[in-house]
């Protein structure tokens, strides 16, 4: 998915939240819901035609709801604008909500035709507008409607969706059944949070937003969710004073690297410098020391023993545990011993495995699960996790209270007084082993640069997304390493000095 930056707002809303706010803004400012149809359907018109400008032979569907109105409207416009539109609607026993039935009299007024869902279409079609079902989506598209979306998929036209791509949940990015693929997303008013989490960045292609002239109103609303991303890290990450020295940045112990996983802990240790860490101390199995000072020996590696460990818990401003801990005796008792520190902390991996086993809740620590390990702290399936991610971030952070990072493709971060985060950065290329250990290190850098847990995991969070969308940019996804990003991230972790969004 790649986004229109310009149209794309910060504020998330709840789907169901959007529907009351619709009516609520309208009503405020003297429009009607019509109106607000007209509107979204010019700006999916404008898109339409400035996105495929050569395209003369359009196909329309349109759902049995408020979006097949956005869809009417669209028809009406794209045909008095010499375009060859074949309409196709789907049938229902139920009337039309009033202002779709508006949009339908006046697509007929007009000279519009419409079609049964199931004629044949027409072989030069060229483009394909899908206005098939909008955010009341709960569950799999019904077998006519996905027979539609099938055959939008399976066409060499290029596809725009109107709101959202009709099969995609609004509230979860969950796709229950049949899904379009398209080209370009628009969606309107306000973002919704499965355009941005769960399946959406397989589907939406370009995503564009328009508010529909009620962005004052919106402005003035609370929301609980927030979209984040590499055009906010100069807030989290202001230039250093001249006069700071190595201890005013953080000292940070990292814990793990059992037999034959000595990477996790030299990755996490060295995101960690590369982040901005003042000292970093690594405690591990002896037989990993040599090989990790060789490689960064601005490191300080030490065998992971109780005295050692005791004199690390005093000296540190922030622990990590959990790249390559392993959940024999060897980490297990490591973990007993960090759980009653009241510094802050990060857990991660198989640190998250062991909590699973014997959970508790504290307020001091970041867990950052991916979906399987999510799974675990719940006792579900990783279906279940993926079904509604910040619904399961949230009982996360119920079970086990602090700051929750659901990783992923839409990344959430959730605690119990921010709501709900939405990472808007990172690519497939990160699909790929490492990745967490490396983002382990970053958010452990920046607890101990005085960031409250809540932003060290956004701006960890976006700093270790927009380093390799820097890396995606120049060489592209495909072999992408968790270390190749100690270049890249060293330029996003300084704001000031570069434009992140830019090579």
């Amino acid at each position: 998915m790649t986004k229109n930056p310009a149209s794309i707002p910060h504020t998330v809303w709840a789907a169901e939240d959007l529907r009351r706010a619709e009516i609520e803004a309208a009503d405020a400012l003297g429009l009607t819901l019509y109106e607000l149809m007209q509107r979204a359907g010019e700006a999916a018109f404008t898109l339409a035609r400035d996105s495929y400008p050569s395209t003369k032979r359009w196909i329309i569907l349109c759902g049995h709801g408020n979006n097949g109105g956005d869809g009417y409207v669209v028809a009406r416009l794209a045909q008095a604008a010499g375009i060859n539109v074949t309409l196709l609607a789907m049938e229902s026993e139920k009337a039309l909500p009033e202002e779709a039935a508006e949009a339908r009299e006046a697509w007929l007024n007009a000279g519009g035709v419409i079609h049964s869902s199931a004629l044949e279409w027409p072989q030069d079609v060229d483009l394909i507008v899908d206005a098939l079902l909008g955010t009341g989506l709960t569950s799999a598209p019904r077998e006519a409607v996905s027979h539609l979306i099938e055959r939008a998929n399976a066409h060499s036209a290029p596809v725009i969706s109107l709101d959202i791509p009709s099969g995609l949940h609004a509230q979860t990015g969950a796709t229950p059944g049949a899904v379009v693929l398209a080209e370009h997303t628009i969606t309107f008013i306000a973002l919704k949070p499965g355009l941005l989490t769960g399946k959406a960045r397989d589907v939406t292609g370009t995503l564009h937003h328009h508010a529909l002239g009620l962005e004052r109103w919106l402005a003035t609303q609370p929301t609980h969710i927030q979209r984040i991303d590499a055009s906010q890290l100069s807030q989290w990450l202001p230039p250093r004073r001249p006069t700071s020295h190595k201890g005013d940045h953080g000292r940070l112990v990292i814990i793990g690297g059992d037999h034959g996983t000595g990477g996790a802990i030299r990755m996490a240790g060295e995101a960690a410098l590369r982040a901005g860490a003042g000292l970093v101390r690594v405690l591990t199995r002896p037989e990993n020391i040599a090989p990790i000072v060789t490689a960064r020996p601005e490191l300080m590696v030490h065998e992971l023993t109780a005295q050692a460990l005791d004199e690390s818990l005093g000296w540190a401003d922030v622990v990590v545990i959990g790249p390559g801990l392993g959940q024999q005796a060897w980490g297990k008792q490591a973990l007993r011993k960090v759980e009653n520190s009241r510094k802050p902390m990060l857990w991660d991996a198989d640190a998250l495995n062991i909590l699973a086993i014997n959970p508790d809740k504290r307020h001091n620590r970041v867990l950052t699960p991916h979906p399987g390990e999510a799974a675990r702290l719940l006792n579900c399936s990783v279906a279940e996790i993926e079904s509604d991610r910040l619904l399961s971030a949230q009982r996360l952070v119920k079970r086990y209270g602090g700051v929750v990072v659901l990783k992923g493709a839409g990344t959430v971060i959730a605690d119990e007084t921010h709501g709900f985060a939405l990472v808007d950065a990172g690519n497939a290329g990160m699909a790929s082993g490492g990745m967490g250990d490396v983002l382990s290190g970053i958010i452990g850098a920046l607890l101990g640069q005085h960031l409250t847990p809540y932003d060290a995991a956004c701006a960890g969070c976006v700093a270790h997304g927009a380093a390799a969308d820097l890396l995606a940019a120049r060489y592209g996804t495909r072999g992408m390493l968790a270390t190749d990003l100690f270049c890249t991230l060293r330029r996003v972790v300084n704001p000031d000095v570069i434009d992140v969004n830019h090579d």
